[in-house]
């Protein structure tokens, strides 16, 4: 098996750890902590799946830089190397409401760009993974949406803006139900994008610049699918991009437009 084969065959198995630990804890009353603001939550589900997933890599590449959202991991992607970007649970907030739309994420990458990625929803029973030769739902190739009128597209505004920032979230809805035929929020920005990836969503915009553990999988599985990921300045998309606008690549200018209006 080729290095970026065997990256990929360890991606979902490290999440797939990951997730058994959080869906082990889902439902069980656990003691919900805040980090930043009211509604940035972590609990003893975050940092155990992390721990796994950190725990399965280090049984294969000991001395791969990780980046994740918990603990004493790194938070920047490196430029250079090989690196592993982790979210073990990335949707904690519908996790702690009893909700099943939450993924565990790890993406592998080399010199800051993704070369595999999975994203494991354990309670729904879906595992969207990519590689170098495409993207899949529970083994099974998937592509993006063929869709091509706007007002067909279901389109998700993702990452969340916070309370300072509560008039762009307002504009970015209101951008898209004028523009597109509907919008949907899953509070699980790496499910989004799985999501459009799979051809479930047809879109994905925001204005806010967003952590790696929150968009590299995602991206990464809707460029392999044939999608078109770009940031706010229509160029393509790398985490250290200002927004991110994820599409079927039909209609990708009128959401570009629509997350560049977000702030105007």
């Amino acid at each position: 098996m080729s290095d970026s084969g065997s990256r990929a065959d360890l991606a979902e198995r490290a999440a797939r750890a990951g997730g058994a630990v959080a869906e082990g804890l889902f439902r069980r009353d656990v003691d919900v902590e805040t980090k930043d603001g009211k509604t940035d939550v972590v609990t003893r589900a975050d940092h155990d799946a992390q721990r796994q997933v950190v725990a399965a890599i280090r049984d294969e590449y000991e001395e791969d830089a990780i980046v994740g959202e918990e603990a004493d991991e790194l938070k920047q992607v490196p430029d250079e190397g090989a690196a592993w970007i982790i979210d073990p649970v990335d949707g904690t907030n519908n996790f702690v409401r009893d909700l099943p739309t939450w993924v565990t994420s790890v993406a592998a990458v080399r010199d800051g760009e993704a070369v595999a990625a999975a994203n494991v929803a354990p309670v729904l029973g879906d595992t969207y993974t990519a590689d170098a030769d495409g993207t899949y739902l529970n083994g099974d190739p998937v592509g993006v949406s063929d869709r091509t009128d706007p007002e067909t597209f279901a389109v998700a505004p993702t990452v969340w803006w916070d309370r300072t920032r509560r008039d762009e979230y307002a504009a970015a809805c209101r951008e898209l139900v004028e523009r597109f035929g509907d919008v949907r929020r899953f509070g699980s920005a790496q499910l989004v994008l799985s999501m459009v990836a799979a051809g479930q969503l047809d879109g994905a915009v925001t204005n806010v610049d967003a952590n790696p553990w929150d968009t590299v999988a995602g991206a990464f599985m809707v460029e392999q699918a044939g999608g078109r990921v770009t940031g706010l300045d229509g160029e393509r998309w790398t985490h250290a991009t200002e927004g991110l606008v994820a599409s079927n690549g039909e209609a990708h200018d009128e959401l570009l437009e629509a997350a560049r209006n977000i702030d105007a």
